[in-house]
């Protein structure tokens, strides 16, 4: 029986190198590279795999198989970021270790107690690879469990190396929130805009040039081939695959980074728990009506709302009446984000008379103000401040960061490599 698993993944992993030219995919993932060239580096090495079920190969192929069934390395153990290894657990995945029944390799939750992986959790290890699916957003954590898993490799003396993979929001779009040391954490962990438009291996290689961590691992990066910083998810041919419960298909994090720190107020609902997580912009405060109508006259390019009634079947509104809007964006490549967040919170602000933020106690405010890296956004609103007032000061650190970041960038706009 092992014979003939194993005789069956190596005729998968042939296939998948065979159809390369058969499929719609524009682009070689990091994966497809390292596979392509044998995992150069990696024979006869003992992997720590930090991924879920988000990194597949350009034909749909796991990573984890693509590793676990290859003859020139020796995976492990499996290590993984929010949301576990399916990417599907709503509980985030905070419980303890356990054995994976596929594989029956170890797998190590890097969320919860244990953010980056411990000595004991490296014992066996002599690389980490790091292959997961971002989606373009400072604060959705997966960049975050990069950066501290590199930590613990330098720490503990073993090689990290990073697959890349596209930014679904593209390599172009630059957008604040920017970053305020003062509220580092999990989920605004390093000094990128809200909005970076950098992949994983590009913010790998700027956390190790700008030490941004105590001690650097020995780094390789895996670039993709093809890919350039143009292109959107929609144009690289790849399939979609979710790598949290609440981002189902391929606009999904352009919603995210509209939405996600809006739900953080115990008076906002983003939709999750419908079949519309971040479209849906509620409370069961608020006529569907009037503040989809305000919201259509602030004129916004590129998106347009309609009003919704909705009862949300888990979360904090579960089984409550919740009127709102759907956001519907008709322009991706062209839409300012940021603009659109910041234009749904003063309005609900104006609607709920102050209190999606006001409302706010002393832990809540702490989680906002650090979900968004700065606590700006916060105090200007409760303060009156018009939107341009609060954005005002950011196009220095927007500029100041392109500057940087150029050194780091391993695509061009181009339809070729640089």
């Amino acid at each position: 029986m092992r014979i003939v698993s194993i005789s069956f993944y190596a005729f998968l992993i042939i296939l998948s190198i065979y159809l390369d030219d058969l499929q719609a995919a524009a682009i070689d993932l990091g994966i497809d590279v390292l596979v392509e060239n044998h995992f150069h580096g990696l024979e006869t090495k003992r992997i720590g795999l930090i991924t879920n079920r988000s990194a597949v190969n350009k034909n749909g192929i796991s990573t984890i198989d693509l590793f676990f069934h290859s003859p020139q390395v020796k995976l492990v153990a499996l290590f993984t970021p929010e949301y576990g290894l399916f990417g599907l657990d709503p509980l985030k995945a905070t419980a303890s270790s356990y054995v994976d029944p596929h594989t029956n390799l170890p797998v190590y939750p890097l969320y919860g107690d244990d953010l980056k992986p411990t000595p004991e959790m490296l014992r066996d290890v002599d690389v980490l690879v790091f292959d997961l699916q971002d989606i373009g957003t400072r604060s959705f954590t997966f960049l975050s469990t990069m950066g501290l898993a590199m930590e613990a490799a330098a720490e503990n003396g073993i090689e990290f190396y990073v697959l890349d993979r596209p930014n679904p929001l593209g390599g172009e779009r630059v957008e604040g929130i920017p970053f305020d040391n003062r509220f580092r954490s999990f989920y605004s962990e390093w000094d990128i805009p809200y909005i970076h438009g950098m992949t994983p291996c590009e913010i790998a290689g700027m956390i190790n040039g700008e030490n941004w961590i105590f001690k650097k691992p020995k780094l390789t990066l895996v670039p993709m081939k093809g890919w350039n910083r143009t292109m959107l998810w929609k144009d690289t041919g790849l399939s979609w695959y979710p790598p949290s419960p609440y981002l189902p298909d391929e606009d999904s994090p352009f919603y995210f980074a509209v939405s996600s720190f809006l739900g953080i107020s115990p008076e906002i609902d983003i939709g999750i728990g419908t079949a519309f997580p971040y479209k849906f912009i509620g409370s069961p405060r608020l006529d569907p009506y009037v503040f989809s109508r305000q919201m259509n006259k602030r004129k916004l390019p590129f998106c347009y709302f309609s009003p919704v009634v909705y009862w949300p079947f888990f979360g904090k509104f579960r089984e409550k009446r919740v009127g709102g809007c759907q956001v519907h964006i008709q322009e991706f490549s062209k839409v300012k984000l940021v603009d659109i967040a910041l234009n749904l919170l003063q309005e609900l602000m104006i609607e709920l008379n102050q209190a999606p933020l006001a409302s706010l106690n002393a832990d809540q405010i702490d989680y906002f103000d650090r979900y968004c890296g700065s606590d700006e956004i916060r105090r200007g609103f409760l303060s009156g401040k018009r939107i341009q007032e609060i954005v005002e000061g950011w196009d220095n650190y927007i500029q100041n960061f392109k500057e940087k970041r150029k050194k780091y960038l391993l695509y061009s706009s181009q339809d070729h490599q640089q």
